[in-house]
């Protein structure tokens, strides 16, 4: 019996963004969500700001609108990155295999 398993995603990339390096994390989730990367960055103020970026025919893009300029000035950055990581992994459907004895 074969069985697909999908994976998780999860990577951290450092951006600058409005003069100084941002920590941003990335998380993919498999299943209802396919398409979507949940993103976190934590502000001047050291607040978390949590936001989805969607792919949409080839881009990804931001869904909220209320967030800072400066987040939304990355978007083509941010992008990037998760095209790349998702390059570089290979991020292709798992196969694994079990017996019914």
């Amino acid at each position: 019996m074969k069985s697909e398993v999908e994976k998780n995603l999860q990577f951290t990339k450092h951006i600058k963004a409005e003069g100084r390096l941002r920590e941003f994390n990335f998380t993919r989730h498999t299943g209802i969500r396919e398409g979507l990367f949940t993103v976190d960055v934590v502000d001047d103020r050291g607040n978390r700001l949590i936001f989805e970026m969607k792919q949409t025919a080839n881009n990804w893009n931001i869904t909220n609108a209320n967030l800072p300029q400066w987040v939304i000035n990355c978007t083509a950055v941010l992008q990037e990155a998760i095209e790349t990581e998702l390059r570089n992994n290979n991020f292709i459907k798992a196969v694994t295999t079990s017996s019914n004895a």
